[in-house]
């Protein structure tokens, strides 16, 4: 149980690094941060780990691009939900959120 564990840990960490990488190196080269999430994804379906929430909503499930708003992704919201929009394949993800009363 302990190697599980640790195995875990590791592929989260990497994971997160990943990400941050695919940030950083978004904006001089989209290819290789759309590289870096198919490493991360990859990571994560051999290990058998999530991706954390605060990650996944940086790329798209069918494309596999990293994600930023206003340059390829489209953010609206729409009947209590959050329609995130990717511009290359026009896959679109629903969130519901709650509105402060």
């Amino acid at each position: 149980m302990k190697k599980k564990n640790q195995q875990e840990k590791i592929a989260k960490e990497r994971i997160e690094c990943l990400f941050e990488l695919a940030d950083k190196h978004f904006k001089t080269n989209p290819s290789l941060s759309k590289r870096y999430v198919t490493l991360a994804r990859k990571i994560s379906t051999r290990t058998n780990t999530r991706i954390p929430a605060k990650f996944k909503i940086k790329f798209c499930k069918d494309c596999s691009n990293y994600l930023v708003p206003g340059i390829n992704q489209r953010v609206r919201t729409k009947q209590g939900k959050i329609v995130r929009t990717c511009l290359i394949c026009n896959k679109s993800k629903r969130k519901p959120f709650n509105r402060a009363s």
